[in-house]
């Protein structure tokens, strides 16, 4: 059976916003009469959002850095099998926040592990399914930690607690991810207002499917 949907991620350092650009564009989408699944990793089912808790729980900072990467990979394959492919191969346009490139940054480069061996965990997760887009939400380490620590409603998990220059490590992380990857991750500057940031987001994206159609 082939897969009829298109597998949208959205990437990006703490606090570029990209999840409030995916809920804003999934809400565009469906207004247009789209089928969209919205959903984000770790997470996304049952399974795989307890596997999130054990990673990104405040108290976890004894965490090993394999370790993490094997629960990041564990949980995005129940993702995958559970929630993103039968969506797919239903015709759903599927945004998902976060895939496997966050692995390749903040694993594989700033956690030390090598881009290619986290690659390597990561495709045997996946089997061969990798995104058909990514919007890659660029800001500074900086900016982005003063974002979270204005908004009171966003969840505070272990990544923020990290010093600036694990944060500094995982920008050029995607920098490097981006290099691999140039034809599938289109760069967004999200440190602009939200509104100029999702139009930014929405012609990419409505240029992505017209060229594809």
């Amino acid at each position: 059976m082939k897969v009829k949907g298109i597998f949208i991620t959205f990437e990006g350092p703490e606090g570029a916003g990209k999840t409030t650009i995916l809920n804003k564009l999934a809400e565009k989408l469906e207004k247009s009469g789209k089928s969209v699944v919205a959903t984000r990793e770790p997470g996304g089912i049952v399974i795989s959002e307890k596997i999130r808790e054990i990673i990104l729980h405040p108290e976890h900072t004894e965490m090993d850095a394999r370790t993490e990467a094997l629960l990041y990979a564990a949980a995005r394959r129940q993702h995958l099998v559970e929630k993103v492919i039968p969506a797919l191969y239903k015709g759903s346009i599927v945004l998902c926040d976060r895939f496997v490139d966050s692995s390749l940054a903040y694993q594989g480069y700033a956690r030390g592990l090598g881009i290619e061996e986290v690659l390597k965990i990561n495709r045997f997760a996946i089997n061969g399914l990798m995104p058909d887009l990514t919007l890659y939400f660029d800001i500074s380490p900086e900016k982005g930690l003063e974002r979270i620590s204005k908004n009171n409603r966003r969840e505070i998990n272990r990544l923020d607690l990290e010093k600036i220059d694990f944060h500094r490590k995982v920008r050029e992380g995607y920098e490097k991810v981006i290099n691999m990857f140039p034809n599938r991750i289109n760069i967004i500057d999200a440190d602009q207002p939200l509104d100029k940031v999702l139009q930014a987001a929405e012609k990419a994206l409505i240029s992505y499917m017209q060229e594809t159609r």
